[in-house]
């Protein structure tokens, strides 16, 4: 139906365009020849000219001579009064056409303004989003029936999978649930990281209970002219009951769900009156009904507290990272549709993607497919696999780019000084060291945990932060003059620094306390006013424990490299001869070097402070 009528329409705007064009270039007729002022009043004063008329809008006389040739003679506009006083006492027949305006053509010139005007503001509706659009919401919200994806496609979190199976056997027969007198919960948060599975889960639910499926975002519902979001959720939740049992999934409810009355200069209208029309809504309707609203967000600290009460978003799954069993499960999910060589060990790729997502492993192995068929090879190999974990963490090589050799050198001993101070201070195994430039970087030391950890001890923080200022420390033993590239290093080791001081109470000095707000995103209208909740003498202490931390840091590691000044000179001579050293090649060089401290749970890992691994010059 809708493609007919863009037809009907298409043809009928074709029509007025060709009328147009045929109407301005048809041919006029043929205009008399034009004779001056001086020649008209010579024939009349000879008594040639048999008839005149006075064209009064072009200020133009057409007249005829008795021989009955037609003429057209222009005469100014003040001088109109005193030529029709002479033709008249000429005796000549004279006449006057006042040429009246068509009155068609009058009409459309004066309502052309308002018609200009119209179409902008049905331009502007169209753009906005309200209009037209409003009243085609429903359609836009279709719901997807039959949904493909099943739980057997979510792999590494079976918790989050246990708790929606009771979604999905509700939806599938409610009445063993109503003979127990249970209430199904009327709305389920999904909380995590990007990338973690959220939207998966919800489409796996529906798949599983093969209902409809309403799946929007929450910026879908906020839109410029009050009123027009509210309207929405009406008609969502009217479509979903009309169609039930269903499922609702509203993908970044923070969108829409955003705390009332925050930011500054006070709320947002339009979204605090959609945020309350979805509170009445799933106040509202029975929990028997058989619609269950699913909602994913990333930030579930700025959602509104009316929100995530009891009775609305009764559940609140955590989608987190996987651990490493979930890790190894999602890359089987993900290789069973390509082809793999033998004799690549998922259990140890996973381990070498210590805080990778689902999306992130996803991308790990289409990356890894694209390179083998660039290569021409017939399954995917393990080179192919450690190159997409490079590229997904710090981007595509670029050998293209020309470094000298001093600079080459001074990259060679940032990265050798990295590894050498993280090996003898005891943290992560090095994994690989390349001068090789990729991304934004000109070279890297990565390291990886053998196991999966939660918590990370005071020492070997210090450790970390070590190993990060090592690569500064290096170039000051070797070179004297530092360069640019520890820029990154420093950032992140006061970082690490200051969370000891303020968020983890590691300092001896101030004591177990925490100081201030976490350095996260400041949620605009309720900590954009706040004041420190310490004294500015407080925070001068604060930066002198920063600053003692990082620089006994500075120190270890400036101490290490003098003791080990050999090992750290040979390490370098095999990185610019290979440019990149795998572990196996890094451990042989450095096993002259006994680790000073070796926690009993392992290094220090860096990705449980959400921090990624030392990197190198920029």
């Amino acid at each position: 139906m809708k493609n007919r009528q863009r037809l009907w329409g298409g043809i009928a705007a074709a029509i007025v365009i060709v009328g147009l064009l045929a109407w301005a270039w048809w041919p006029a007729p043929a205009a008399p020849p034009e004779r001056g002022l001086g020649t008209f009043a010579a024939q009349l004063r000879a008594g040639r000219v048999r008839s005149v008329t006075l064209l009064d809008r072009d200020h133009e006389l057409r007249w005829t001579t008795r021989a009955g040739r037609e003429f057209t003679t222009a005469i100014p506009e003040q001088a109109a009064d005193g030529i029709t006083g002479t033709i008249t006492r000429s005796r000549v027949p004279f006449t006057v056409d006042s040429q009246p305006q068509n009155r068609v053509v009058g009409v459309l010139v004066g309502l052309l303004p308002f018609l200009f005007i119209f179409a902008i503001v049905v331009l502007v509706l169209r753009q906005a989003g309200g209009g037209r659009a409003l009243l085609e919401f429903g359609r836009r919200a279709k719901p997807v029936r039959g949904s493909p994806v099943t739980f057997a496609d979510v792999a590494g979190l079976p918790e989050a999978v246990e708790e929606l199976a009771e979604i999905r056997d509700f939806l599938v027969d409610p009445t063993r649930f109503e003979r127990m007198g249970a209430r199904i919960p009327k709305g389920v948060l999904l909380a995590g990281p990007p990338g973690t599975g959220k939207t998966l889960l919800a489409r796996a639910v529906a798949g599983e209970a093969k209902v409809p499926f309403f799946s929007l975002s929450g910026s879908d519902f906020v839109e410029m002219y009050v009123g027009v979001g509210a309207s929405r959720v009406r008609k969502l939740f009217e479509q979903a009951k009309a169609a039930a049992p269903a499922i609702i999934f509203v993908d970044e409810l923070d969108a829409v769900g955003r705390q009332r009355g925050t930011g500054v200069g006070g709320g947002h209208d339009e979204r605090e009156q959609t945020l309350n029309q979805l509170l009445v809504e799933m106040d509202g309707f029975d929990a028997r009904s058989g619609v269950i609203v699913l909602a994913s967000t990333n930030r579930p600290d700025i959602l509104d507290p009316a929100l995530l009460r009891p009775g609305r978003f009764d559940r609140q799954i955590v989608v987190d990272r996987p651990d490493l069993d979930g890790r190894v499960a999602i890359l089987r999910v993900h290789t069973r549709d390509v082809t793999v060589a033998p004799d690549v060990d998922l259990a140890l790729l996973a381990r070498r993607t210590a805080g990778f997502t689902g999306a992130d492993l996803e991308n790990l192995v289409n990356e890894a497919a694209l390179l083998a068929t660039r290569r021409d090879h017939a399954a995917i190999g393990e080179p192919e696999l450690e190159e997409a974990i490079d590229r997904v963490v710090a981007g595509p090589e670029r050998r293209s780019r020309l470094i000298s050799d001093p600079e080459r050198r001074v990259i060679a001993y940032h990265e050798g000084g990295h590894a050498l101070v993280g090996h003898a201070t005891g943290t992560d195994p090095v994994h690989r060291i390349t001068i090789i430039p990729r991304g934004q970087t000109l070279g890297s030391t990565l390291s990886l945990p053998t196991e999966d950890r939660f918590l990370v001890r005071r020492s070997e923080l210090r450790a970390q932060l070590a190993m990060l200022l090592g690569g500064r420390a290096a170039e000051e033993l070797v070179f004297v003059d530092p360069t640019t590239g520890a820029r990154d290093d420093i950032d992140r080791a006061t970082t690490i620094a200051r969370q000891m001081v303020t968020e983890f109470g590691m300092s001896e000095r101030l004591g177990p306390m925490r100081l201030g707000h976490p350095q996260g995103e400041v949620f605009l209208g309720r900590d954009f006013s706040s004041t420190p909740d310490y004294s500015d003498e407080l925070a001068a202490r604060i930066d002198v424990e920063v600053r003692a931390l990082l620089g006994d840091a500075h120190a270890t590691a400036q101490r290490l490299l003098r003791e080990h000044r050999a090992t750290l000179d040979r390490l370098v001579q095999a990185l610019l001869a290979r440019e990149t050293l795998q572990a196996d090649e890094v451990a042989e060089i450095l096993s002259d070097v006994t680790p000073e401290t070796t926690p009993e749970l392992g290094g220090a890992r860096p990705s449980a402070l959400g921090i990624s691994e030392p990197g190198s010059p920029e």
